[in-house]
């Protein structure tokens, strides 16, 4: 065929393009030189930013690519209200993280902050690091000799197509992505969804209908009440409830975590989406007659930020959580996901002004919505609103040691943990269904109950026959009730910087990841907390029976302190007793002083040295996501050795006393 001859049929309209999304007469590509780095880190998320800088901070070259356009993931994205469990889990750079978010508000630190702070401290991280993130990076190929990656190629994706291609080399790579992108174009194993009870002897997997986030019994699921002929309420699955505890392949419900503010020299007043269909939330109005709510955290979990802010999650039978609309998710190509993102966001801003004004919700709750819109201050870039999707599960590598329930609840325990974790076991609902003629919610599970445990280094490397050379600590190698546990944004922090200093061993001994050194790893992450050289503070935990001294009547407690438990003195009981603390100084010089406080008594003496203090108790926790915080005993010249030492006593206290772990911040300025 002459090129007349087809420009004749191309207009035509009988055939199509030959080269869809090309120009006809296109010069030939060519593409850009490949790049290199010793490392190459996929996914600028919060665990992908503390990751790069690691690396950096161990001497290596990083490339760090991000598919979107914002650093720092969720952690930025929305989710400014941290799930912690238990702050003892969190070490490294994403304490140091925290301490810096603290900073920003005068704290020592803070779990609770704006996304635009959030949004500042990483971006001082990567000045400092001198790292420049490649932004509209997605992932096209990976390219593999043998076990190895050698390469991967990826893509603008704003502009996407071959024309836009860049190659990366590198000799370790880490996958940062919430989705798991590199894992599953390297041909490492996965899965998607919920295993089966049976899988891993676990109780909490599988399909579950328990009582949180539920719907009370009586809520009709049919259009017209009553006549299953009208069809069912948007948002409802047909098909039959299944067996307790039966694998599938449902993904725990997405969302996002929203910031409003109810400032209004701030405030954007919260619109219709431009798909508004008031038929989508008919359920919330049923659940309402049934079960009536106060104000709007009966439907929606609203947890305030600094400056009339907020960080508004998931709450009861409907809610934020578009559940059952997200199972395409983890496997779609770039095209679908980016169509379930969009109605994810349809549906909430539907779901805000649908509150807000529907004739048919309760007068009360529509004046309290009209009161919150979208912050000025926020999101500049898209409209204000948050372009991270809350993204809880996708795939999961299925490693050389998957974490199960039993190592959430310390029935299995591993010598190689590189990070902790101590949330509880944690997952939304999966699917809305029909049962006995009314509607249910499952999928959900909250079990806790448990102290903080080990995440295993196999957890985060594939098999070794799968892949030598990629670590993942997003997503990790775990069931899916074990994942809701460990999946929490700073625990990701962690396990980046783990994931950066053993791919940095890896390259330095010319090894698997597989095959490095776990114990010097982990000396590393003890003793350079913060992979800088710097001296690591110092803490005493109340369990550290070589550091501590107790004298009197102390009942151990193992849930609401710092760390596995911490001593408590009742304030009946008018014996005297003490802990002293005792730190091993190896550097002299001035420390700051911090005693973790859970808010037991009024007044607790402590003696420091010999020199007395009164200790109060946090005037609150309002805005921390713990059960205590640390409060400071000043600052004070210490001595090399064991010699010095903090005192908690009972003596003049007014009332319960906590003794439960001291901290010792260097401050040699």
């Amino acid at each position: 065929m002459n090129q007349v001859s087809l420009l004749v049929l191309l207009f035509s309209g009988l055939v199509s393009a030959a080269a869809p999304h090309r120009p006809l007469f296109a010069a030939p590509h060519r593409p850009s030189p490949p790049e290199s780095a010793d490392i190459c880190i996929y996914g600028g998320t919060s665990a992908g930013v503390i990751a790069a800088c690691a690396a950096k901070r161990a001497g290596k070259s990083v490339i760090l690519l991000e598919p979107g356009g914002r650093a720092g993931g969720l952690t930025t994205g929305g989710l400014g209200y941290t799930d912690i469990g238990n702050k003892y889990a969190i070490s490294g750079m994403a304490r140091d993280f925290y301490r810096r978010v603290g900073a920003r508000y005068g704290r020592f630190e803070s779990w609770v902050f704006e996304p635009h702070v959030a949004l500042e401290v990483f971006h001082s991280y990567l000045r400092e690091a001198g790292i420049q993130v490649r932004y509209h990076r997605r992932l096209v190929s990976v390219k593999k000799d043998g076990n190895r990656i050698h390469s991967i190629t990826v893509e603008d994706s704003r502009q996407p197509g071959a024309g836009g291609y860049k190659t990366i080399v590198a000799k370790e790579f880490i996958d940062c992505s919430y989705e798991g992108d590199m894992l599953a174009k390297a041909g490492v194993r996965y899965f998607v969804g919920r295993e089966a009870n049976s899988v891993y002897n676990e109780t909490y997997n599988g399909s579950q209908r328990r009582d949180k986030h539920q719907f009370p019994d009586g809520v009709d699921p049919y259009k017209i009440p009553g006549d299953p002929a009208s069809g069912v309420l948007w948002g409802i699955h047909q098909g039959p409830p299944d067996t307790p505890g039966a694998g599938d392949s449902r993904v725990q419900s997405y969302n996002f975590r929203i910031c409003l503010t109810n400032d209004p020299a701030n405030r954007i007043p919260i619109t219709a989406p431009a798909d508004y269909d008031p038929g989508r939330y008919e359920l919330l109005l049923r659940l309402l007659a049934k079960r009536p709510v106060r104000d709007l955290n009966g439907i929606m979990k609203i947890d305030l930020m600094p400056n009339r802010k907020t960080d508004i999650n998931n709450n009861g039978g409907f809610s934020t959580d578009m559940i059952g609309m997200n199972y395409d998710y983890p496997d779609g190509d770039y095209r679908r996901r980016e169509a379930i993102v969009k109605a994810h966001e349809s549906y909430t801003k539907g779901f805000l002004y649908f509150v807000g004004h529907d004739p048919r919700m309760p007068e009360s709750l529509r004046s309290e919505m009209l009161q919150w819109g979208y912050p000025k201050d926020e999101y500049p870039e898209s409209g204000h609103w948050t372009p991270q999707l809350y993204v809880r599960e996708a795939r999961r590598m299925v490693g050389a040691y998957v974490m199960t329930q039993a190592n959430c609840e310390g029935r299995a325990a591993v010598d190689d943990g590189i990070g902790m974790a101590a949330y509880t076991m944690d997952s939304h609902n999966c699917r809305r269904e029909i049962v006995d003629g009314m509607v249910k919610n499952e999928g959900d599970v909250q079990i806790g109950g448990f102290g903080p445990y080990p995440v295993s280094y196999r957890a985060i490397v594939p098999k070794k026959g799968e892949c030598s050379n990629l670590l993942v600590p997003v997503c990790l190698s775990a069931s899916h009730i074990a994942y809701g546990s460990i999946r929490m944004e700073p625990v990701f922090m962690v396990l980046g910087q783990s994931a950066a200093i053993a791919a940095s061993q890896a390259i330095d001994t010319r090894t698997a990841v597989q095959d490095i050194d776990v114990k010097r790893l982990q000396r590393q992450l003890r003793d350079h907390p913060l992979a800088d050289n710097s001296t690591p503070e110092i803490l005493v935990d109340n369990d550290d029976t070589d550091g501590i001294m107790k004298h009197g009547a102390w009942t151990r407690v193992t849930t609401g302190g710092y760390g596995a438990s911490l001593f408590v003195h009742p304030k009946e009981d008018k014996s005297e007793a003490s802990v002293t603390f005792r730190p091993t100084i190896v550097k002299p010089g001035f420390y700051r002083i911090y005693c973790y406080q859970s808010g037991l008594a009024g007044v607790t003496p402590v003696v420091v040295n010999g020199v007395k203090q009164t200790l109060r108790a946090p005037a609150g926790n309002a805005e921390q996501q713990s059960s205590g915080e640390w409060v400071s005993l000043g600052r004070y010249m210490l001595t090399k050795g064991d010699k010095n030492t903090v005192m908690i006593t009972t003596s003049g206290a007014t009332g319960d006393v906590a003794a439960d772990a001291v901290l010792f911040v260097p401050d040699f300025k």
